[in-house]
């Protein structure tokens, strides 16, 4: 149900869609719509969504907001993104509440992704 004043869609940029759609079907599971070639709408994410394609990167260094998956098992998550081609930029490490890494996917743009 949509909520008014609740966040409903993010949208993201990527240089390259093919990269990413195979991306984040390998490492999440993710499902993809294409909208024309300029495009992607997100299924199965856990919140709408979408990728534009664009030269722009969304990293927290650049101004971006941090984009935070829930795992419910770190480490497992962390040999997915590996083997999907993902380059790991924050090795595992603890915070107060859980442990957490990042990750930047195949057209640069930085993810986390988080367990209790």
């Amino acid at each position: 149900m949509k909520e008014a004043g609740k966040i409903n869609y993010l949208e993201i940029p990527s240089s390259d869609l093919d990269k990413t759609k195979a991306f984040f079907s390998h490492a999440f599971g993710w499902k993809f719509i294409d909208y024309g070639s300029d495009y992607i709408a997100i299924e199965d994410a856990g919140i709408d969504g979408g990728f534009y394609r664009s030269p722009l990167v969304a990293t927290p260094e650049s101004g971006s907001v941090l984009i935070v998956l829930y795992s419910n098992a770190l480490e497992e998550t962390l040999k997915d993104v590996n083997a999907a081609g993902g380059q790991i930029v924050k090795d595992i490490f603890a915070f107060p509440g859980g442990r957490r890494f990042h990750f930047t996917d195949l057209t640069g743009n930085e993810y986390a992704v988080w367990s209790e």
